[in-house]
């Protein structure tokens, strides 16, 4: 038995849940694939698949062998990468995970351009406010916006997005203009979902003073874009990403709130996992990304020293 051969099809069906999938993917019989398998299977002395006319699960047994056996093919893949022709490394695949709003208002030119200087690369591109497990969905590199805990990746800074609150004209027209940070207290709030902060709005005045105002959401949304759409409908008053609301306030369809006042800003960092060979097509994603980045404004980096010097970047 060709023990790397019958590694490689039994992670493939394990991934995909079928022999026949793994066998079109790995450009061999599905009768070879089941015979890797059961060859595999004979020789550990453990059954690694529960079979049913429906559908192919792994054991418990199965479960931890996959953990393992993932690993030596995905090295041994990387290690066949690593003295390929630099044109051989930029093809294939590459998995990105991406934040919805981040992805519709800075990243949709990048990824275009990217895609042309590099038509041999196919782009995965996921795009989701909810928290994604790089890991577990298999994703080569991922943006996150905020504090990273997870040591099983890599992280890699790429700047600070500065943070505004907005509301539209309409609504501050009707309900006023906060003039200090405790008039927030007096408002609608639309509180994104997933922020750390909870019901509190921590700001910093221009003298280094800082507040932290407890707030009343009359919306709760773990969807950026929605959330802007409702501040720009006259909802209330919200957070953003200043490179998510830019134009609107450019047009006047948003106005600054407090602008004396400001939120701290979010890091925004590139993740992958740890565990692997890095390709080359990851790092000059990132690379290039960064500088794009950085070049077009969407991140700062001249509030960094500051603000990670304080504890006011973790919120």
């Amino acid at each position: 038995m060709d023990k790397l051969t019958a590694l490689a099809s039994f992670v493939r069906a394990a991934d995909l849940g079928s022999f026949s999938s793994a066998a079109k993917q790995l450009g061999i019989s599905q009768p070879a694939v089941s015979q890797h398998v059961r060859s595999l299977e004979d020789s550990l002395g453990a059954r690694l698949f529960n079979r049913t006319t429906r559908r192919l699960a792994l054991t418990e047994a199965g479960e931890r062998y996959f953990t393992q056996a993932k690993d030596i093919v995905e090295r041994l893949r990387d290690a066949d990468l690593s003295v390929q022709s630099e044109e051989a490394q930029m093809s294939g695949s590459l998995a990105i995970g991406l934040p919805m709003g981040f992805a519709e208002n800075v990243l949709s030119d990048f990824l275009i351009a990217f895609k042309k200087e590099h038509p041999c690369l196919l782009l995965e591109i996921s795009i989701s406010d909810l928290f994604v497990d790089v890991m577990a969905e298999r994703l080569d590199v991922a943006i996150r916006l905020g504090e990273i805990r997870d040591d099983r990746l890599i992280v890699k800074r790429i700047g600070l997005s500065q943070r505004c609150l907005v509301a539209s004209p309409d609504y501050l027209n009707r309900r006023g203009r906060p003039e200090k940070p405790e008039d927030l207290t007096g408002h609608d709030y639309l509180l994104y979902k997933n922020i750390s902060t909870g019901h509190q709005v921590p700001l910093v005045g221009r003298c280094g003073s800082r507040v932290f105002i407890d707030i009343t959401p009359t919306m709760i949304i773990n969807n950026s874009a929605m959330l802007r759409n409702a501040a720009i409908q006259g909802l209330g008053i919200g957070l953003y990403n200043r490179w998510m609301i830019a134009p609107y306030l450019e047009a006047g369809s948003l106005e600054e709130v407090l602008p004396g006042w400001c939120y701290p800003p979010h890091p925004v960092h590139a993740v992958y996992p740890s565990n692997r060979f890095v390709p080359l097509k990851v790092r000059r994603f990132v690379d290039q990304l960064t500088r794009f980045m950085r070049d077009t404004g969407a991140v700062n980096l001249q509030a960094e020293e500051k603000y990670l010097a304080s504890d006011l970047w973790r919120v």
